[in-house]
């Protein structure tokens, strides 16, 4: 689980990093070669490469949180089942 909590914060911060570096170099850019007026093809480029670091970083930092929830869940209902279990054998008794 150790690992996933690193795989989930290296993720999150990649993702902060792009989108503060995508406010500071091109602000007002949008990622998309046709646009109302005419942008530069480098302030393009950099927003759609930055744009495309944050999909991914969000898409690993989402699924790797998902699997942390299922693992805990796994963890808690195994243990409501053993305590449940216990309960029923000290019942019997």
């Amino acid at each position: 689980m150790r690992v996933a909590w690193n795989v989930f914060c290296l993720f999150a911060v990649i993702l902060v990093a792009a989108l503060g570096l995508a406010h500071l170099l091109v602000p007002d850019i949008v990622p998309v070669a046709f646009a109302e007026e005419p942008q530069p093809t480098w302030a393009v480029m950099t927003a759609f490469l930055l744009r495309t670091i944050e999909m991914i970083a969000a898409a690993v930092a989402i699924i790797s949180l998902a699997l942390l929830a299922v693992a805990h869940l796994r963890r808690e209902l195994r243990r409501w089942s053993r305590g449940a279990s216990s309960r029923k054998a000290s019942q019997a008794d």
